[in-house]
């Protein structure tokens, strides 16, 4: 028979080395142990799988033997006079290239092996196309059914389009995006960065996220099919809601907002300023400011539907105002305001503002080869993880033999015969 004091002995040491774990752990990243097999290239792609590097899995990339993801060739610029974009190292760092033709019954082996070690494999081939080389999901679930198997394509893998190639600015105007953006009654413009492609990215790593934590409880893996098109009609929101809901078309309308007003950049001396004023209390602070509290209690303006509906005779009266200062004369103004305002800020300003700096995104790291690299790291903070490492991006096929060799157990003379036979490289 244990006594009490026994029990509650053996349930204090437990504590104890629960405690010291969690302590030893707490630098530990969230996906730390996860292994990702990462057939994709281009940019929603690499972007999903950067994120779940950045979390802490190991990210094994596949490129193709002497070439590469075509992204590393997407220049100028390119890094410190190398042959290696900028496009390519933003979307990139924390992976290991591991270069392996799977054209080749060789190379499927690789490929096979590998797949059986990791945790989730990520590609963005049009449908059908692995299928061919025998390593769709059909295929490799049978050799891992652990497998997490997620598919990134322009259009899904039904319908009319599933055989069509997709890229971003196709995606968004097809989805209707490029029809909302750009200058009232001016011609559409595309978005400074190929947001559809990085949207359908991030949907790809939170779908995985899910996936990872289903299988915990099923101990099954899946298929998970992501598409641009589907990605860019998610993420319509309100205004696609506008036009399911009530019939309205959309309208480019620049910096403005559909549905509150005022919410837009307004052209100051020195630039431009943006505010929103997402209430009428808010308004009220607004005008406050500006000194002209008589709009506030003006029937044309009280409410914000009524602002929608008169922006046109609301605008001008604000532009004028803000034509008059600087952009430095109305922070100082708004400085402790109720509602959000900000500098329409250039990419220098941006990176120099003094906020930017005080968190510290910006990341610098360094390759013996490619030498120094600049990035954005995660712009998520985890209080267990506070001081999260980042590995630059790597060489074409830099990491073969060390991942055939600590991952696969492949000894010198096999991987010399693959290298021989220009299965790997």
């Amino acid at each position: 028979m244990i006594k009490l004091s026994s029990v509650l002995s053996i349930k204090s040491v437990s504590q104890v080395l629960q405690h010291r774990l969690m302590s030893q752990n707490v630098k530990e990243r969230p996906l730390s142990g996860i292994k990702v097999l990462d057939l994709t290239r281009i940019i929603a792609g690499p972007y999903c799988t950067q994120i779940l590097g950045d979390l802490g899995a190991d990210v094994y990339k596949i490129e193709r033997l002497g070439a590469g993801d075509e992204c590393r060739q997407w220049g100028p610029p390119f890094i410190n006079g190398t042959d290696t974009s900028v496009y390519f190292a933003s979307v990139n760092r924390n992976k290991k290239s591991i270069c392996v033709d799977f054209h080749t019954e060789n190379g499927r082996k690789v490929i096979y092996d590998l797949a059986e070690k990791c945790d989730v494999l990520v590609e963005n081939f049009l449908p059908g196309k692995l299928d061919k080389y025998k390593i769709g999901y059909d295929d490799l679930k049978k050799v891992a059914p652990h497998l997490i198997y997620c598919s990134i394509t322009g259009y899904g893998n039904k319908g009319p389009y599933s055989n069509r190639p997709g890229y971003d600015q196709i995606a968004a105007a097809r989805g209707g995006f490029l029809h909302i953006t750009g200058p009232k009654d001016g011609e559409p413009v595309k978005c400074g960065v190929a947001i559809t492609d990085v949207c359908t990215g991030l949907y790809a790593h939170g779908a995985i996220m899910a996936a990872l934590l289903q299988r915990n409880k099923t101990k099954r893996g899946q298929k998970i099919d992501c598409n641009l098109l589907s990605t860019q009609l998610s993420v319509l929101i309100n205004i696609g809601g506008n036009y399911l809901n009530a019939g309205i078309e959309a309208e480019r309308l620049g910096t403005s907002h559909a549905s509150l007003v005022p919410y837009e950049a307004f052209p100051t001396k020195d630039g431009y300023l943006t505010i929103c004023c997402g209430s009428n209390s808010q308004f009220a602070d607004f005008c406050k400011r500006l000194n002209v509290p008589e709009l506030i209690n003006d029937k044309r303006f009280d409410t914000n539907p009524h602002r929608v509906e008169n922006r046109d005779s609301l605008t001008p009266i604000l532009r004028k105002i803000f034509k008059e200062k600087t952009k430095e004369e109305l922070c100082e103004i708004f400085e402790g305001a109720s509602f959000p305002y900000g500098p329409l800020n250039t990419l220098a300003e941006a990176f120099d503002d003094k906020h930017v700096k005080e968190i510290g995104i910006v990341k610098t790291l360094t390759h013996e080869k490619l030498g120094s690299i600049k990035v954005v790291g995660s712009p998520v903070v985890y209080s267990e993880n506070e001081n999260i490492e980042y590995t630059p991006i790597p060489l074409l096929g830099e990491h073969t033999t060390e991942v055939l060799t600590n991952v696969l157990n492949y000894d010198n003379k096999k991987i010399e015969e693959l290298k021989n036979l220009k299965v790997i490289q």
